[in-house]
C-alpha cells in the first residue's frame, strides 16, 4: 500500500471551512485520515511545519497549444508548469490547430493527457472551426468535454448563441465566453486610452467587453443556461454580472492574476509582455475586479496561461500576439495582491482556486476531506522568491520576471503522488 504522511501543516480546506494545524495521511491516492497527530512507520513523511496544506489548485482556463503550436507549449510541458505552480487540475481551451470541435479530436487530446502528471480536462469548441455552425454538443458532452467555448474569438451570432445556451441547459453543461466585440476594437491587447495613444495606437475600449457581457448575461437569464464570463477586465462588466445575478441568472465570472495585479500603465514598462486580450485597464477597473472577488461576484481565479515564443513577443506592439503565461506565478500573485493586502482571507482566496472551479465545472476535485482524492498543494506563505526566466513552461512571456513574490510552492501532490517539489532540479 502506497502511503504519504503530511505532518504539522496548516490544513486549509475551503470546501468544508476546515482550517487547523494537523496531520494528513494519504493511502493509495486517497485522503484516509486527518488528525492532530498521526504516526505510521510505513509512510513516506513530508514535514509541513510552517506550510499551508490545501487542495491542489484548479485552473479552468489554460492554453497548452496542442495540437498545432507545440513549439510554444504541449500537454506534457504545460502539465509540468502547472504542477510547479501548485495546480493539479487544468482545463484546456479549444482554440488549438485544428480546433477541438469533434469527438475524435477530443479523444486525441484525452489520450495524450493520460501521460500528464496532473489531471487534464478539455473544453470543446462551441462551433465548428469557430464559425457559424454549432458542434454536436450532445456527442461531445457524452465523450467527456467539460464545457464549450470559442475562447479567443467572440460569438457574434446572437441567435446561434441563444440556441447553444438552450442546448447547454438541456445537457446541464456550461458555456464559457470571450467577451469582446471586435467591431469596436481598433487595436487588440491595449486599453483605449492615453497609454495607447502614446504608442500611436487606438486600442480596445471597455465598452467592447461591456456590450458582450450584457448581451450574454441577458441570454443566460432568458434561457436558464449556465455561462462563464472569461477573464473579466472591465469594472462595468463586474457591476453588470453582479446585477444579473441578483435577477437569478446562472452566471459565473473568472478573473486573472494579471488583471487584478497590473493596470494599463504597466504597458509602458513591460511593452508586449503586458499585451493580452482583453487588455489591462485602469486602476478603477482593477479595483472593481478586486471588489468583485471580495463579494464573490467573481467566484474563480483563472490564469489564461497563454504561451508565446520570445521572438513573437519581441516585435512592435501592434504585431505581437496577445497573452502571457501564468500557471507558475498565479498562487503567489493571489497571495501578494489579495491576501497580504488584507482584501481576502487565505481560505477565501483559495476557494477561488480550488472548490469553486471544481463545483462550477463539476470536476469532483478541490476538496481534501476524508475519502477524497489526494490532490494537494503545499506552500510556504512567508517564503519569498524572485521569479526568473527559467520556467517549466516552454515559454517565458511573463511581465513578472524579476518580481519578488511570496508563497513558494514546496510540493504538489496529484492522486497521492508527488509531482513537484521545490528541490526538483529537472527544469
Amino acid at each position: 500500500m502506497r502511503k504519504l504522511l503530511i505532518k504539522n501543516g496548516l490544513i486549509i480546506n475551503p470546501a468544508n471551512s476546515f482550517e487547523e494545524i494537523a496531520d494528513l495521511l494519504i493511502e493509495n491516492g486517497i485522503v484516509s485520515s486527518i488528525a492532530k497527530e498521526i504516526n505510521d512507520p510505513h509512510a513516506q513523511i513530508i514535514n509541513a511545519k510552517g506550510y499551508i496544506v490545501c487542495p491542489g489548485l484548479i485552473d479552468i482556463h489554460a492554453h497548452f497549444r496542442e495540437p498545432g503550436q507545440t513549439h510554444k507549449e504541449d500537454i506534457i510541458s504545460g502539465s509540468k508548469a502547472a504542477a510547479a505552480g501548485g495546480f493539479t487540475s487544468v482545463l484546456l481551451m479549444a482554440n488549438t490547430n485544428p480546433k477541438t470541435d469533434s469527438v475524435q479530436r477530443l479523444k486525441n487530446i484525452q489520450k495524450k493527457a493520460e501521460l500528464a502528471c496532473i489531471n487534464i480536462y478539455q473544453e470543446s469548441a462551441l462551433t465548428y472551426d469557430f464559425k457559424d455552425m454549432l458542434v454536436d454538443m450532445e456527442a461531445l458532452s457524452k465523450n467527456g468535454a467539460i464545457g464549450f467555448t470559442n475562447d479567443g474569438v467572440p460569438v457574434m451570432n446572437t441567435s446561434l448563441l441563444r440556441k447553444a445556451m438552450i442546448k447547454a441547459k438541456e445537457l446541464d453543461t456550461i458555456i464559457a465566453l470571450h467577451e469582446e466585440d471586435n467591431s469596436l476594437i481598433s487595436n487588440h491587447g491595449i486599453n483605449e486610452s492615453d497609454v495607447a495613444k502614446s504608442l500611436s495606437l487606438i486600442g480596445a475600449p471597455r465598452v467592447a467587453e461591456d456590450v458582450m457581457v450584457a448581451r450574454d448575461c441577458m441570454l443566460a437569464l432568458d434561457t436558464g443556461a449556465k455561462i462563464d464570463i472569461q477573464h473579466i477586465s472591465s469594472g462595468v462588466s463586474v457591476d453588470f454580472v453582479r446585477y444579473i445575478k441578483s435577477l437569478g441568472a446562472n452566471v459565473i465570472a473568472e478573473a486573472t492574476p494579471h488583471h487584478f495585479t497590473l493596470t494599463e500603465d504597466d504597458v509602458k514598462k513591460y511593452s508586449t509582455l503586458a499585451k493580452m486580450n482583453p487588455p489591462l485597464r485602469t486602476h478603477e477597473d482593477r479595483e472593481k475586479i478586486i471588489q468583485g472577488l471580495i463579494d464573490d461576484t467573481i467566484e474563480i481565479i483563472a490564469t489564461d496561461h497563454a504561451p508565446h515564443t520570445k521572438e513573437e513577443k519581441e516585435t512592435e506592439f501592434s504585431k505581437a500576439p496577445s497573452g502571457i503565461i501564468g500557471l507558475e506565478t498565479a498562487l503567489s500573485l493571489s497571495v501578494d495582491q489579495l491576501v497580504n493586502t488584507g482584501r481576502l482571507s487565505m481560505s477565501h482566496m483559495l476557494s477561488k482556486l480550488t472548490i469553486n472551479p471544481s463545483k462550477h465545472y463539476k470536476l469532483d476535485r478541490g476538496d481534501i476531506s476524508h475519502g477524497k482524492v489526494a490532490d494537494i498543494c503545499i506552500f510556504n506563505p512567508n517564503e519569498e522568491y524572485v521569479v526568473t526566466d527559467k520556467f517549466y513552461s516552454k515559454s517565458s512571456n511573463s511581465p513578472f520576471i524579476n518580481w519578488k513574490l511570496p508563497a513558494k510552492i514546496k510540493y504538489t501532490i496529484c492522486s497521492g503522488k508527488i509531482v513537484y517539489s521545490d528541490s526538483d532540479l529537472n527544469k
